[in-house]
């Protein structure tokens, strides 16, 4: 019997379901803390399970299904090593570093290019099906006949692959558990443990609320993984939303951002922090659920409403004739990166996946197309038709029941049926996803789009000591599904040597009771504001004090935000475990406005290559400026520093990546 069901039958509401013991404690010890339980997470435990160490992971949800890829996933970007590609791992890593203009993270697609294969071959083992094992698609532009791979966006180089990845969690989660990790669902992790309680030492732990029984719980570690999931509430004015139109939910409220910078840790590029159209806001379509080609859907044949077709283009503007030039780089001496892996592309746009005719919009406007367009994927070849909707659709991370199964079932054939897009006439039609087209869904600033988040070492170590970090979030400059695992799997083994050289330290009693007095306010103080109003207010506050950038608005918005910390914050009430922790993450929320606020004052200078555009700074992407600012909190202020781009090849390393991937990579 569900909720409604209940309500309906008894004509209450239900009393809450177990046992609240607010304050009591538990102390969890091991070698390995991961904190997220998502696919990086789980891949993290169970690559430092392999070494040796016992490891526990606290995880906000429930972790069969938990985190942004417990859903399913389509593409595996990064295994570049697969027998049939012909990219390299220095190509992967210096291409993403040219069409950022050097605004990602160089070392990590290194990392992901060396190991994404054997990341998914390890994948494979474990149960999942990588590969066209029934021939379904054989003598297909996308089949290797030889191993049976199957590869999307560059069948010339075929560097990243299509995979039957629908139940990718359940096979990572239960691989963990029977290795013996530990886990504990449902806790909202609230802060990192440092050395003698001060900002900017090495992270022994960590501590959080279950939002089942309100208990406290105080893990201890040796050595800490933080593999969190991206944001969807900072910037959003319905919090209380699902998030629908997004590949994101409510849970996602950056913490593992917010942690690492409350305890000291070094971010970067947070900045760069650029508005999205309907992203987490919930107002927008579901992902896929409207005709686009995107993604999943490159490839599918496009018409207007009279029919008539929409051809593809590629990176040079050229309109293509054959289906094959769709998933081919424009110039043969390049390939296509791919599309997803939190890379932004300002300085070329060589490297880019096909999209439609990209006068697309000038000849809706001129009347040569009309309005509203369509996915014909009826008018397809079979096997062209098969390999979206049948394979990708039904493997991408929330649309597998929402859009491939319900559609269906709702009497959608795609043998005979046409999907519309969101009618728009906007200048980026020919290659964004419609159902986050502008004039249907609301601005918010919700993500780090070009991967902000914690900065790094060739171990992936943080600047504090025992601190990893990976996953598309919160390891800044790293990319999607694939490469989440992969990082995942490089920081459990770097954590497992970790924890075998450091010996365990114990925990500041004072740090643990200021933070679990702070997390118990709304149960001990009361008050008499709900989490959703006080959500709703410091969205407010940040979009007020975000949209237009000089120093006296970071400074206001600073003020402004502390003061409805100290306000409202301490007002705030919780009837229930639930209700407590989305309160703790609207506290840690306020935290991370000011990160966001720091950072931006750090960059006295305007970039065009990360959407950052100050007022009181109007020259764009002056040289001086083409640097990394890390930015921290210490026990006397925040502190910035600089970092060029490529600080990854210099000194203290190594001037080659090979060969720092040889020395850090703890390969033995």
């Amino acid at each position: 019997m569900n909720w409604h069901e209940y309500v309906n039958k008894t004509g209450k509401l239900p009393e809450w379901p177990y046992e609240v013991n607010y304050g009591k404690e538990n102390v969890i010890e091991s070698d390995v803390l991961v904190v997220g339980g998502g696919v990086a997470g789980c891949r993290a435990a169970i690559s430092a399970a392999q070494h040796g160490v016992s490891v526990v992971v606290a995880d906000r949800g429930f972790v069969k299904h938990s985190g942004q890829g417990g859903a399913g996933v389509d593409h595996w970007h990064g295994a570049v090593r697969n027998p049939c590609s012909k990219i390299t791992p220095e190509m992967y890593s210096d291409v993403a570093m040219q069409v950022s203009g050097g605004y990602t993270n160089g070392a990590a697609r290194y990392i992901i290019g060396m190991e994404g294969w054997d990341t998914l071959l390890e994948l494979e083992q474990m149960g999942l099906q990588i590969r066209d094992e029934e021939g379904e698609f054989k003598d297909t532009i996308w089949r290797d006949e030889e191993t049976k791979l199957l590869f999307a966006y560059d069948v010339d180089n075929k560097h990243c692959l299509r995979i039957y990845g629908n139940n990718v969690k359940p096979v990572v989660a239960r691989e963990m558990l029977s290795m013996g990790v530990k886990v504990y669902e449902r806790i909202c992790v609230s802060s990192l443990l440092t050395e003698n309680g001060v900002k900017g030492t090495r992270v022994i732990g960590a501590t959080g609320v279950n939002d089942r029984t309100g208990e406290f719980y105080i893990f201890k570690a040796k050595a800490v993984v933080l593999a969190t999931g991206g944001g969807s509430r900072l910037g959003s004015f319905a919090p209380f939303m699902t998030s629908g139109s997004a590949m994101t939910d409510i849970n996602l409220v950056n913490m593992g951002h917010t942690i690492a910078w409350n305890a000291g840790a070094e971010m970067v590029m947070m900045e760069a922090l650029t508005p999205e159209f309907g992203m987490g806001t919930g107002l927008g379509y579901a992902p896929y659920s409207m005709g686009n080609t995107d993604n999943t859907y490159q490839g599918a044949r496009v018409v207007d409403t009279n029919l008539k077709y929409v051809p593809y283009a590629n990176t040079k503007g050229e309109l293509l004739t054959e289906e094959k030039q769709i998933f081919q780089a424009a110039d043969p001496d390049k390939f296509v990166i791919g599309h997803g892996i939190g890379l932004a592309t300002p300085v070329t746009s060589d490297y880019n996946v096909t999209t439609l005719d990209p006068k697309l919009a000038e000849k809706i406007r001129s009347g040569e197309y009309s309005l509203p367009l369509y996915d014909d994927f009826a008018g397809m070849p079979e096997k062209s038709r098969k390999i979206i909707w049948n394979l990708m659709l039904a493997q991408e991370g929330k649309c597998r029941v929402p859009i491939f199964e319900n559609l269906q079932a709702w009497g959608f054939d795609p043998s005979q049926d046409m999907l519309q897009y969101a009618i728009s006439a906007d200048n980026g039609i020919h290659a964004r996803t419609s159902w986050l087209a502008p004039e249907q869904t609301p601005k918010t600033w919700v993500s780090t789009k070009r991967q902000g988040g914690v900065f790094t070492d060739w171990r992936l170590q943080s600047s504090l000591p025992g601190l990893f970090v990976a996953g598309g979030n919160p390891l800044f400059g790293s990319g999607c599904h694939g490469e989440a695992q992969t990082t995942g799997r490089y920081c459990g083994r770097q954590a497992a040597v970790f924890a075998k050289n450091h010996p365990a330290v114990e925990p500041e009693r004072g740090q643990i009771d200021r933070e679990k007095d702070e997390v118990y306010t709304p149960v001990t103080k009361g008050g008499d504001v709900g989490w959703h109003e006080f959500n709703a207010a410091l969205a407010r506050v940040f979009q007020d004090y975000w949209n237009v950038k000089t120093e006296e608005i970071f400074d206001r918005g600073l003020i402004r935000m502390a003061d409805l910390r100290r306000t409202e914050g301490n007002r705030m009430y919780a009837n229930n475990p639930h209700e407590l922790a989305r309160a703790i993450e609207c506290y840690r929320l306020t935290d991370l406005a000011s990160c966001y606020w720091q950072s931006a004052k750090a960059r006295k200078g305007s970039s065009k290559l990360l959407g950052f555009m100050r007022i009181d700074y109007p020259n764009v992407d002056e040289p001086e400026w083409h640097k990394f600012l890390p930015v921290s909190q210490t026990e006397k202020g925040v502190s910035v520093r600089e970092a060029p781009c490529d600080y990854y090849l210099r000194d203290p390393y190594l001037t080659t990546l090979h060969d720092n991937y040889v020395k850090y990579a703890e390969l033995d």
